[in-house]
């Protein structure tokens, strides 16, 4: 995105998208989704260690992207829908590719609560999921097209692209513009999209939202079991936000 198209901050965006901590919108255009950070992004190359910068390498374990040249593109791609800025962190920071990548090795991924036999036709955008892939193989193919476009348009791999040059690929996915099998690039954007925010905005017990921080930029307080300390106050009152975690701690 151009200098001088850079007016809307990410406050705007979750304003106008209707996006809220725990009610989140899946879907949609990409409209100014991609691209408001312009900023070299130096944070791709230390993904990889991120466990041992937090010091919670256990949650930040990988349990489906086996290889890693696939979890730095996934990592790229989320850190440009949600990139750090003055607000507060991105993606990579949230630990947001490693929600997804739980996600994915689990029910999530293996579509294992829902119907999964054909006939499997096109549908309309109306009609919901109607790929016979799972979430998983869809992930996996979006990966490795992201790569082979990357290649293709730049001579480069994903993670090493300038920001512009990957929004311009991130672009051509929403707009449906990559062929894909069994599955619409646009579908793929979507479900990476809402994944991405999911991540960004879920309790961390899920692995994303590292240190509530998703939370404290909107001022969301999370899981209080009680609002009885605040509730004749008159003025609003910024709460220190909890987690299921710590709900879970006092019941041992």
């Amino acid at each position: 995105m151009p200098d001088n198209e850079k007016g809307l901050s990410r406050r705007g965006f979750l304003k106008t998208t209707g996006i809220a901590a725990g009610a989140l919108v899946g879907g949609g255009l990409i409209g100014g989704l991609v691209g408001y950070n312009t900023k070299d992004n130096k944070q791709i190359s230390n993904v990889m260690t991120s466990g041992e910068q937090h010091g919670v390498a256990s949650s930040r374990a990988r349990m489906f992207f086996t290889n890693d040249k696939d979890f730095m593109i996934l990592s790229a791609a989320t850190e440009r829908i949600f990139p750090k800025d003055d607000l507060g962190p991105g993606a990579i920071e949230l630990d947001v590719p490693y929600f997804i990548d739980h996600q994915l090795a689990g029910n999530y991924g293996n579509n294992s609560k829902e119907y999964m036999q054909g006939p499997f036709k096109a549908g309309q955008s109306t009609q919901g999921y109607q790929s016979r892939l799972t979430r998983a193989e869809i992930f996996q193919q979006g990966i490795a097209k992201i790569e082979s476009e990357s290649q293709s348009r730049f001579k480069k791999g994903f993670s090493d692209l300038e920001n512009n040059q990957m929004d311009e690929i991130l672009t051509a996915f929403q707009k449906d513009e990559v062929p894909m099998t069994a599955v619409s690039s646009a579908f793929f954007f979507k479900l990476l999209r809402q994944a991405t925010l999911e991540g960004a905005y879920a309790d961390p017990l899920y692995g994303g939202n590292n240190n509530m921080d998703g939370w404290r930029m909107k001022n969301f307080p999370g899981h209080q079991g009680s609002y009885a300390q605040v509730i004749d106050k008159e003025a609003f009152q910024k709460i220190e936000p909890k987690s299921l975690s710590s709900m879970q701690n006092m019941q041992h």
